[in-house]
């Protein structure tokens, strides 16, 4: 069985949380890192990777990734900015595992916004959404060109 490298704490302040203030602040600001809400970054990076028994909850990256990003939004582990974040969070999980996504940023952002204004009850649906979204618009990190 593969196995993905996970996301820490200090990756999401370094890289993600970094890369979307100075990249995606717009005219609402992302507060500093510190604010976040004690507890809930850290189950949004853990829950992709749980397991019940010996059996994974979530399979393979787009199952795992499609979590991380429905997490990272819906859960707000940020008092501002969580689709940005969640937006950065997830290209640089990919980016780790040798993946990225063949998506223009703001169509991204858009699907974030989307996912934000989900209803939760239907997080099933949303979840394999997502997957399917990713699953659609993922591609090899070596074969990237400079034009995606």
């Amino acid at each position: 069985m593969k196995r993905f490298i996970a996301l820490s704490i200090e990756e999401v302040k370094h890289v993600a949380h970094w890369l979307a203030k100075e990249t995606m602040e717009w005219k609402e600001p992302i507060p500093d890192f510190e604010t976040r809400l004690p507890g809930r970054l850290e189950s949004c990076l853990h829950t992709p990777f749980m397991t019940f028994g010996k059996r994974v909850a979530y399979k393979g990256l787009q199952g795992k990734s499609a979590m991380l990003f429905y997490l990272m939004i819906k859960n707000h582990p940020f008092q501002n900015g969580n689709k940005r974040i969640a937006v950065t969070t997830l290209l640089y999980f990919l980016y780790k595992n040798g993946k990225w996504l063949k998506i223009d940023n703001q169509r991204l952002y858009n699907f974030a916004k989307f996912v934000a204004e989900s209803d939760p009850q239907v997080k099933d649906s949303m979840v394999k959404l997502i997957e399917e979204f990713i699953a659609k618009n993922i591609s090899d990190l070596s074969k990237r060109t400079s034009a995606e």
